[in-house]
């Protein structure tokens, strides 16, 4: 049947509806990049622990919508959201605020960038047999231009900590590893949630955020306790429950929990029914660009040349990396 007039301009405007949601996602997701140089004086355990406080209490209304389908949910499902909840929330949001108060934001910014040329290499191997193997052929010129782009603000940023009398060049190298870590922690993230969400095709997506953002709620809870009671009995000092800042704080992590955690994936989920999947993972690429810009607004000063070729190299990387289609994998029958 052919496309009428009317047809494809109404794929044109689903396209860009679907682009449009992507772009407030990725502004949304940007947020919490900037979030730990707003609040140099706040621990990043702290941070972490109120950002995900308010994530877990702006679920609890949501659960009652979704009651019915989280009543489906089996003990195995709770104990796969907790951990999820637990690598992909509070300790990869715990490494990534620890990184940026180190390196300052862009070094970490571009870093996290990766994700999605890493998720594709690591899952090349993993999940192969289910979801197609990419073609290292096509996968080597994104992971050069990828590295080559990090190499150039690494450059930039170190010799801005070297001419600084007040930052130390081992917590901007800490700081780096940091966000490795962190990229670990998205790699396996994303990975053990589709192996859930795959298993679980009839399951509702919503809901399953839901569940995720609840289990989250009490290790946020018990990770804010821990943190009190060591700095009440084991730390350098007493840890004040909201900051020496109570009311910024406050806000910020509201705004973090309503904007980033929750309205940044409605916004997303918006994108992903109205993109194919392969444009929808080349726009993550706006999350890393709305944290870059945040993080030079905020230190009021744009990007030295070599640093916005390196940020330019990270782009062209990712969206390279994540053009690359999957070959289906053929299973040789075993000999006799």
């Amino acid at each position: 049947m052919r496309r009428t007039d009317g047809d494809n301009g109404r794929v044109a405007a689903g396209v860009g509806a679907g682009v449009a949601w992507a772009l407030a996602a990725g502004l949304l997701w940007g947020l919490v990049f900037v979030a730990p140089l707003m609040l140099p004086d706040y621990p990043a355990a702290l941070l972490t622990v109120g950002r995900y406080l308010a994530f877990g209490l702006l679920c609890l209304p949501l659960a009652w919508i979704d009651r019915h389908e989280l009543r489906h949910l089996r003990r195995a499902d709770w104990l796969h959201a907790l951990e999820l909840a637990l690598a992909g929330n509070l300790l990869y949001y715990l490494l990534l605020a620890s990184s940026i108060q180190r390196t300052g934001g862009p070094l970490s910014t571009v870093i996290i960038g990766t994700l999605p040329v890493v998720i594709a290499v690591v899952a090349n191997r993993r999940d192969a047999a289910r979801d197609g193997r990419l073609p290292w052929r096509q996968l080597l010129p994104a992971l050069v231009l990828i590295v080559a782009g990090i190499a150039l603000v690494n450059h930039v940023e170190l010799q801005a900590v070297r001419a600084d009398p007040a930052r130390r060049v081992a917590d901007y190298l800490l700081g780096a590893l940091l966000a490795a870590g962190a990229v670990a922690c998205w790699t396996w993230y994303p990975l053990r949630n589709a192996d859930w969400l795959r298993a679980h095709p009839q399951r509702s997506a919503r809901a399953w955020s839901t569940a995720q953002g609840l289990a989250t709620l009490p290790l946020a809870l018990a990770g804010y306790a821990l943190l009190l009671a060591w700095g009440a009995w084991g730390g350098p000092g007493p840890v004040q429950p909201l900051g020496p800042r109570p009311e910024a704080f406050v806000l910020l992590m509201a705004a973090l929990g309503l904007l980033a955690s929750w309205l940044g994936t409605l916004c997303w989920n918006a994108a992903s029914q109205r993109l194919p999947t392969a444009l929808a993972g080349q726009l993550i690429v706006f999350e890393t660009l709305a944290a870059l810009l945040y993080a030079y607004l905020w230190r009021g000063q744009g990007p030295a040349p070599a640093a916005l070729v390196g940020i330019a190299l990270l782009v062209a990387g990712v969206l390279w990396g994540v053009r690359a289609r999957p070959e289906a994998v053929i299973a040789q029958a075993h000999p006799d």
